[in-house]
């Protein structure tokens, strides 16, 4: 069995700030195009962007940060944009990772790593083995990631992890397998740069996630921006299949 529990079986602790916040970073190139520079230009701001949420999140207590760093589907970009992104993941690890540990801060890596170079897998283990035992915020990148494939990979781990099992499996049985099998279910999806779709992240994971969609680029996406989406976040009632009565009596009951 995995840590957590699926949304579907059990009803999650709702809290005024969202337990785990996952992120799809769009809008870089716009932003870059928008000032009459190069793609990469977007792509190395958005990484400053990066470092200042982490430090709002771990400000509010957060306890997960999953941010959506390149997909599956990415691959399809022009090579040298692809090149680039790679070599800055490559820098943004080996420049931020000290910085996350001193800060009690544990790095996550999910994706399908067998088409990273060697040089990059090494730095990915070395630091996610450095983080480990920390106990503060848990940040996870999403690189070379697709929902289908997270999905895919689970249910073939769990076939093999039980040979001799015709089924029917259940979803106890699947989630331990998942990619984020540490982590529970994200309470908030945000998504910048105006774009409405969930672009294959998370697809099992975001079944009872409250989605907050906004225009603001991704390197634009400040304090004020991150403050916007948990006003948003704390306007929603969380039903998870009940009623607003039920939620209602709850709420009495527990005051």
């Amino acid at each position: 069995m995995g840590l957590f529990s699926s949304s579907t079986q059990t009803i999650p602790n709702a809290g005024e700030i969202p337990n785990h916040i996952a992120v799809i970073m769009d809008g870089n190139g716009r932003w870059a195009r928008k000032r009459f520079l190069p793609r990469v230009a977007g792509h190395k701001r958005g990484v400053e962007t990066v470092r200042d949420l982490v430090k709002l999140c771990a400000k509010l207590n957060v306890k997960y940060l999953t941010l959506f760093a390149f997909s599956s589907e990415n691959w399809r970009r022009p090579e040298n944009e692809v090149s680039f992104l790679m070599g800055l993941l490559m820098d943004a690890l080996k420049r931020e990772v000290a910085k996350l540990h001193e800060n009690n801060i544990r790095l996550k890596l999910i994706g399908d790593r067998s088409r990273f170079n060697k040089a990059l897998v090494k730095q990915i283990k070395v630091s996610e083995k450095l983080t480990a035992k920390n106990t503060g915020l848990t940040l996870t990148i999403a690189a070379n990631y697709g929902g289908r494939w997270d999905i895919l990979q689970a249910t073939n781990k769990m076939i093999d992890s039980n040979p001799n099992q015709l089924g029917p499996f259940t979803e106890e049985d699947l989630t331990p397998h998942l990619a984020m099998d540490y982590a529970p279910e994200p309470d908030l999806f945000v998504r910048t740069g105006g774009e409405k779709r969930v672009s294959n992240f998370l697809l099992w994971q975001l079944a009872y996630t409250e989605f907050y969609f906004t225009d603001t680029l991704w390197p634009d996406f400040d304090d004020e921006a991150f403050q916007a989406a948990i006003g948003s976040y704390q306007q929603r009632e969380r039903r998870f299949g009940r009623t607003s009565e039920q939620l209602s009596g709850e709420q009495l009951s527990n005051a």
